[in-house]
């Protein structure tokens, strides 16, 4: 019997570095164009291409949904050279596509991997999620907590007050009565209009950029996404899926999940290392968008790796011919 290759994150985190820069790249001709949809396909067209160019036997867990919804990059979707190491795909080729067609702050092209049967096989349910950055006690805050708690339990974790935590919320109605609890306890509130992906990385780097919590529901898929991102830069992070209906419930069962009120926490959404790479396409708080030229296109990336804790920022500048 042949063992199985080793995940050698090292040579394969700058081909992942690639693939999200590819998408970025294609995303970028849409930017204020008012067309999702394009803006959206561009993106999954270079991704795969991308992908399909690594020695990988890769399957995409996490991606643009179920086979017949997603002609490519769906879920249970083979990718890669079909040599290498057996891994898992989680991908959101354009994390913001209403960012994009408006020309809006925080859109991103996003993708991770780590070895097969180590991710989460998330449906395409809601999720609460709750995220931290590093440097804090384990489980200070909690889902079981209420917004207030937590904002006081943070604050305490600091030796400062209520006053001094910034919370990040997603801004839709369900959130209405969340973003009046925590404003009540004196805390601060960055809202976002999409992108829950970038939202809980902010939370990573507080000093950059002023989030200290991440509250809120959004995409279960984004959730692991989010997760790997975090699992790299440190900090902790809680999610729970939500079910609005039979339909859903049984999206879970066909996942594999069975306890449908688990909390699951960083290390159980990642269970093992993994590789996270997002790139620019609008500018935003944790990387710059796309800057086209006459005479070159240029992106940055954010680029990490969780068994080194290594976080890499790189400029990518491409002659246009």
């Amino acid at each position: 019997m042949t063992p199985p290759i080793d995940f050698n994150d090292r040579m394969l985190s700058l081909g992942l570095a690639r693939v999200s820069e590819a998408a970025a790249h294609a995303s970028a001709r849409l930017i204020g164009r008012g067309d999702e949809k394009a803006a959206d396909q561009a993106a999954v067209n270079a991704m795969r291409e991308q992908l399909n160019s690594l020695d990988i036997r890769g399957v995409v867990v996490i991606g643009e949904g179920e086979r017949d919804e997603a002609p490519m990059l769906y879920i249970g979707e083979e990718v890669g050279s079909g040599t290498g190491p057996a891994v898992d795909i989680a991908l959101d080729p354009l994390e913001g596509t209403t960012l994009t067609a408006k020309d809006m702050p925080n859109a991103l092209t996003v993708v991770a991997m780590a070895p097969r049967g180590t991710l989460l096989h998330a449906p395409d349910v809601y999720m609460e999620k709750l995220a931290i950055g590093p440097g804090y006690p384990a489980d200070i805050v909690s889902l079981e907590m209420t917004p207030t708690e937590r904002v006081l339990a943070l604050a305490k974790a600091r030796g400062g007050r209520p006053e001094d935590i910034t919370c990040c919320i997603l801004e839709r109605d369900r959130h209405v009565e969340l973003i009046r609890e925590v404003r009540e306890t004196g805390a601060a509130i960055r809202l976002i209009t999409d992108g829950d992906v970038a939202g809980v990385i902010h939370c990573a780097e507080p000093d950059f950029t002023g989030i200290d919590i991440y509250m809120g529901s959004g995409g279960a898929p984004e959730g692991v996404l989010a997760a790997s991102a975090l699992k790299c830069m440190g900090g902790q992070m809680w999610g729970k899926l939500l079910f609005r209906n039979d339909d859903e419930r049984g999206r879970a069962a066909k996942a594999g999940i069975t306890d449908l009120d688990k909390i699951y926490t960083r290390d159980e959404l990642v269970k093992s290392d993994v590789i996270f790479a997002a790139t620019g396409v609008t500018n935003g708080s944790i990387v710059r968008g796309v800057k086209r030229e006459p005479t070159y296109i240029e992106t940055e990336t954010i680029l990490m790796r969780s068994k080194t804790g290594s976080v890499r920022r790189m400029i990518y500048r491409n002659p246009v011919r």
